[in-house]
């Protein structure tokens, strides 16, 4: 009887210890944000020490609602350090105020983690499909704009020429689109300008990351339309 009181306490002690060892970090169950027929933006800002070193930033849901606090782990992770990384050195050798992100079509698997104390949610890109996860760019004041027209009825994604006279427009937009295409020649994304056209006419110019770049986005990744500005 003794030994086996001896064996219990043992035990006992080896499971305290093994949860002493355990990360002061708390997980909650996953759960699904967003719309199943819409679009939603992760635009990250810095990286966290997460289960291994991942991207930190908002979250842009289809009502215009932006989550912070946001971490993205698992698939992609590096190449979204990557490509902000890129971003970021292009927006000082050119001067420029481009933001990355990466849309996401359908809804977002989350979890909840506390990290030090701070309440983080967490994306856990491993349950999205690929074909549903797209990098681009654009600058970074319109990025809440292309999440909204991409949820807009009748927007749609065109090519902007390398002769289109929007570069040469005086205005923002101009100069955003002729910015994008800087980023696309000295970032080596060969991709060109592209445009999102709102059902209003008014167009908002955005380039494409190489990776990631799902199927299920190739209406924005690969537009065959043309953008013609009207006369």
């Amino acid at each position: 009887m003794v030994r086996y009181v001896i064996i219990g306490i043992v035990a006992i002690a080896a499971v305290v210890a093994a949860l002493t060892l355990l990360p002061p970090t708390h997980r909650a169950s996953m759960q699904y944000v967003g719309s199943p027929s819409g679009y939603e933006a992760f635009v990250p800002s810095g990286t966290i020490s997460y289960k291994e070193t991942d991207p930190e930033g908002d979250l842009i849901l289809p009502n215009g609602t932006t989550l912070t606090n946001v971490i993205w782990n698992g698939q992609y992770a590096s190449t979204i350090i990557q490509n902000h990384n890129q971003i970021n050195q292009l927006n000082n050798q050119l001067n420029g105020d481009m933001q990355d992100f990466y849309v996401i079509k359908g809804q977002v698997p989350i979890e909840q983690a506390t990290i030090n104390g701070q309440t983080y949610d967490v994306v856990e890109a491993n349950n999205i499909n690929p074909k549903d996860i797209a990098g681009l760019y654009t600058d970074d004041k319109l990025v809440p704009d292309v999440v909204a027209a991409m949820n807009t009825p009748g927007t749609y994604a065109a090519v902007l020429p390398g002769n289109s006279p929007v570069y040469t427009w005086d205005n923002s937009t101009g100069e955003i689109a002729d910015k994008v295409f800087q980023y696309d020649v000295y970032g080596g994304y060969l991709s060109g300008s592209d445009v999102l056209v709102r059902p209003n006419g008014t167009i908002i110019p955005y380039g494409v990351l190489p990776s990631p770049s799902g199927t299920a986005l190739s209406n924005f990744t690969a537009p065959y339309k043309v953008y013609n500005p009207p006369s």
